[in-house]
């Protein structure tokens, strides 16, 4: 079994705590964009889903991500509920840092990347619609391109795909997303 190293336990904690501060910055961001009147709606559009996705990915997000593969399209459901996910390393994906240190690490680009989504709808979409497409859309979108590309096994992955920072993984999923709800949604 392979070792802690505080060191990167140390990174990646700061590294979490700065991606999830990436989620509060978006929220101004979004809200400096709109009317006054919206001001509130906006910026909870990216802090309620702070809270859903953390809870998407607890129960069932991360093992759909990175579980064993199954047929290098979806993980399968060996880290369900965060069961098996602790202190100890993932030799498959952080051989020297605990592996929930690295769930949370990643849970922080889950929760970023349908923040971004947002902006493409803001003024323009219920709330409780928001909060049912967050959910959907994190399952059934993000989780398995998350696993095509960073999880073993994963079809992107096993082509050669690189994707250290989320580039595939965050930002063509929201962009493409946020076009196509701009599309359907058509011009303000």
């Amino acid at each position: 079994m392979n070792e802690i190293n505080t060191g990167d336990t140390a990174w990646i904690l700061i590294a979490t705590a700065l991606v999830m501060m990436m989620t509060p910055a978006l929220a101004f961001f979004y809200g400096g964009m709109v009317r006054k009147k919206n001001l509130l709606s906006t910026i909870n559009l990216s802090f309620i889903t702070v809270g859903l996705i953390s809870l998407q990915w607890v129960l069932i997000g991360y093992t759909l991500a990175f579980g064993t593969s199954q047929g290098g399209l979806i993980g399968g459901l060996d880290f369900l509920g965060l069961s098996n996910v602790g202190a100890e390393p993932n030799a498959d994906y952080a051989p020297t840092i605990p592996h929930l240190a690295f769930s949370a690490y990643q849970m922080m680009f889950a929760i970023i990347t349908p923040a971004l989504i947002s902006g493409a709808f803001v003024e323009r979409v219920r709330f409780k619609a928001f909060l049912v497409f967050t959910v959907l859309w994190a399952t059934f979108v993000y989780d398995p391109v998350a696993h095509w590309v960073w999880g073993v096994g994963g079809i992107l992955r096993g082509l050669g795909a690189l994707d250290f920072a989320g580039g595939t993984v965050v930002h063509i999923t929201a962009g493409f997303s946020a076009l196509a709800f701009a599309m359907v949604l058509g011009k303000r």
